[in-house]
């Protein structure tokens, strides 16, 4: 593996993304000598000079212009669709917010060699991450527990790679052999889930998605509980908030239902339904899980 393409969105977001960016590089400089790697940001509207100050700090990088709609999916896939006219031996999807460890490059080879060695075909390969201040887990792979419930438990890093069916592409390598098999991040997602979507697709394929064996870097947990006063929304703000890809997003949920979990479709219709017109019953059902 010689050629990485490194694949980022942003919105407005500056010192964060530079943050990421330098840790980025860091880490690169370990393996400088068998690997390079071609940068694809796309700045999807920033307001706050993001994309501006990424092209003075790094002029490698290709920044990307976004419409200022295409939100975390859409702004992935145009990183991805720009990367894709050259040609690369894997893509790595990285957050903007997050700040990889120094041993990240060696973490996924590891995995690759692992991969390759146990299954006979390379994959997708999940980099966990943590809180840099109290050490919790917050973004990785995870594996299905009830698929009609959509119940999934996230795998802590046990010093060597687990097969997950889930992930999230907060660090996701994704070699071209998957690409070719599966494309990139597909349609139909507009902010959220689409990164869930793209490893279960592989899954069905009986490609491998591996969790790294340890922590390849940090992230915080920043999503507050959406229903902490839903029930004292109004109908409008309520059915905004479901419409909203940055709240419920219920478009991109659908999708991910009708793909990958088709029996679960009337149950989250039904559940959309009661959250508009019944949200005080909705909320109470939740305390109750």
């Amino acid at each position: 593996m010689k050629n990485i393409a490194v694949l980022l969105t942003c919105f407005n977001r500056r010192e964060k993304t530079l943050a990421a960016l330098h840790h980025l590089y860091k880490a690169h400089e370990r393996v400088a000598g068998h690997i390079q790697l071609f940068v694809y940001l796309t700045d999807d509207g920033s307001t706050d000079g993001t994309g501006e100050a990424v092209q003075k700090a790094y002029p490698q990088i290709k920044v990307l212009q976004g419409t200022g709609n295409l939100f975390w999916a859409g702004g992935m896939r145009n990183s991805w669709r720009e990367a894709k006219k050259g040609t690369y031996d894997a893509y790595l999807l990285l957050n903007d917010d997050t700040n990889v460890f120094p041993v990240l490059f060696e973490e996924l080879l590891n995995t690759h060699e692992y991969c390759l060695k146990t299954y006979g075909k390379s994959g997708i390969y999940i980099g966990a991450t943590q809180d840099a201040i109290s050490g919790k887990h917050t973004y990785g792979g995870a594996v299905l527990e009830d698929r009609f419930m959509f119940k999934y438990r996230f795998l802590p890093p046990t010093g060597q790679p687990q097969s997950c069916e889930m992930g999230n592409a907060n660090i996701m390598l994704v070699t071209a052999p998957v690409v070719e098999e599966i494309g990139i991040l597909s349609e139909g997602y507009v902010h959220g889930v689409a990164d869930y979507d793209y490893t279960l697709k592989a899954v069905k394929k009986d490609l491998p998605v591996l969790l790294a064996a340890h922590y390849c870097g940090t992230c915080v947990h920043d999503h507050s509980n959406i229903y902490d006063n839903f029930a004292e929304k109004n109908f409008s703000q309520r059915l905004a908030l479901l419409k909203n890809p940055l709240g419920l997003d219920l478009r991109s949920n659908l999708n991910l239902m009708r793909r990958h979990f088709p029996l679960r479709v009337p149950f989250v219709l039904f559940s959309a339904g009661l959250k508009l017109l019944l949200p005080k019953i909705y909320v109470k059902s939740l305390a109750k899980r």
